[in-house]
């Protein structure tokens, strides 16, 4: 008789096995985080779960349980004739809901008597989510860590996407995060993630990695916009080999107007983040770079607050936090061009 649940670890270290990882919990709790890959077909959607929630509390535990079975037996018969009514013989799928209960149990038992191999996941997400907490703290320690430095407007994100490009190992903190760092730095219609899916999609590209060849990264404080980069890697980074990125102040002006000219078309939400900086500058100051935007002197203003805000803090920053900064490869570049950000990459990636 096949065994229908599986351990955690074993399905983790075999999710490209199954043909599919179905999340049978709730919209919401989908959203909040979730297995690599997996796809959300919900046996109770967010309004339903909290009606049984609400009638276990109010009437009785038997009363909510016929009232679930009703709705999961209803959504599961949809999915059946919705989504699932192509998938051949052989299809093998990895069910889970919050902690491997009810839910998925139920799915599986429908899959499983049509005939279908599924599996569910012993724990659901929760263990799922304590693996991943367990290893962030020594998966970090397992890669050789390069550190692109360099102050803001240097072009390192760039100079990532370039490096990507010519086949080397990238974690693009950033752009797991949806924040360029700064508080300049939220991307338009882009929310970030939730604290959980960010490290889910950390653990996810760290697994991927090959220990034999380097992982390069951003200097990065310990936050990415309100994310938290977890412990070991932050302090894995800060004592990894550096890489100091240079750019000349005008192609760093020119960088920064392409990267951010969202904020040239929406005055008001640059207003409100540059407000954010009176407590470290004062009104006055923040007042005059709000002139220079509001005059449209786009270059004027860029390149005080690269004088005046950030790079200031950079330089106060860069040695105490990454040790081996003061030892980085250097790396210099004339202009802004993409050509040159290539062959910088190609270098890198072939040494």
């Amino acid at each position: 008789m096949l065994r229908t649940t599986i351990a955690c670890e074993e399905a983790v270290a075999h999710l490209a096995a199954f043909d599919a990882i179905i999340d049978v919990r709730s919209p919401s709790e989908f959203a909040l985080d979730h297995l690599p890959g997996a796809v959300n077909f919900p046996v109770l959607d967010d309004e339903e779960r909290a009606r049984v929630g609400t009638m276990h509390k109010v009437d009785s535990a038997f009363a909510a349980k016929r009232h679930g079975a009703a709705l999961v037996a209803r959504n599961i018969a949809r999915h059946l004739e919705r989504d699932f009514a192509d998938k051949p013989r052989q299809w093998r799928p990895l069910v889970y809901c919050w902690r491997g209960g009810q839910r998925s149990g139920a799915m599986v038992h429908v899959l499983t008597a049509i005939g279908w191999p599924a599996r569910q996941l012993d724990g659901g997400y929760r263990a799922f989510r304590r693996q991943v907490v367990a290893e962030l703290e020594q998966l970090p320690r397992r890669v050789r860590l390069r550190i692109v430095c360099g102050p803001t407007g240097s072009g390192k994100s760039r100079l990532l996407r370039h490096l990507a490009a010519c086949g080397a190992q990238v974690l693009d903190l950033e752009e797991i995060a949806r924040h360029r760092g700064s508080v300049l730095g939220a991307l338009p219609q882009a929310p970030q993630p939730s604290q959980k899916s960010f490290e889910t999609q950390l653990w996810s590209a760290l697994h991927a990695f090959d220990p034999r060849h380097p992982v390069f990264a951003e200097s990065e404080s310990r936050k990415v916009g309100q994310l938290r980069l977890p412990d070991a890697l932050i302090e894995h980074m800060r004592a990894s080999e550096c890489v100091q990125l240079q750019l000349p102040t005008e192609a760093r002006v020119r960088l920064l107007r392409d990267e951010y000219a969202h904020f040239e078309a929406d005055g008001p939400a640059l207003m409100r983040q540059l407000d954010c900086l009176v407590g470290l500058h004062g009104r006055e100051r923040v007042e005059n770079w709000k002139s220079l935007a509001a005059g449209h002197r786009w270059d004027e203003m860029v390149r005080r607050l690269l004088e005046e805000h950030y790079d200031p803090a950079y330089h106060r920053s860069i040695n105490r936090n990454f040790q081996r900064a003061c030892s980085a490869v250097q790396v210099s570049l004339d202009s802004d061009a993409e050509a040159g950000f290539a062959r910088a990459a190609a270098a890198l990636a072939g040494d």
